[in-house]
């Protein structure tokens, strides 16, 4: 059962990297650092893209209109965050 524990906390980890690469990549490419005509550029978007807004579409339909400041990932990185210590200090030592 740890070891189930174990790789739910490593997709966890995996995926909060995604979503951290997916602000920073919205930064780079709203800033004009990034060339957006750039094909490898487009799909390294489109797959940020794909990976995290199934996640995130949800928050972002509870969370209140903040003009043009997306909290929607942070939200999301402390649900990772509350799950990831669940797992870890409530449901593991359960098991054990």
């Amino acid at each position: 059962m740890l070891a189930l524990i174990s790789t739910i906390d490593l997709a966890l980890g995996i995926y909060w990297w995604i979503i951290i690469l997916s602000a920073v990549f919205s930064w780079l490419y709203a800033f004009n650092v990034v060339n957006p005509s750039n094909q490898f550029v487009g799909m390294i978007g489109n797959a940020l893209y794909r990976l995290t807004e199934p996640a995130l579409r949800p928050i972002r339909q509870i969370l209140p209109d903040l003009g043009g400041i997306d909290i929607s990932p942070i939200v999301l990185l402390l649900l990772i965050f509350f799950l990831r210590q669940l797992l870890w200090t409530t449901i593991a030592p359960a098991l054990i």
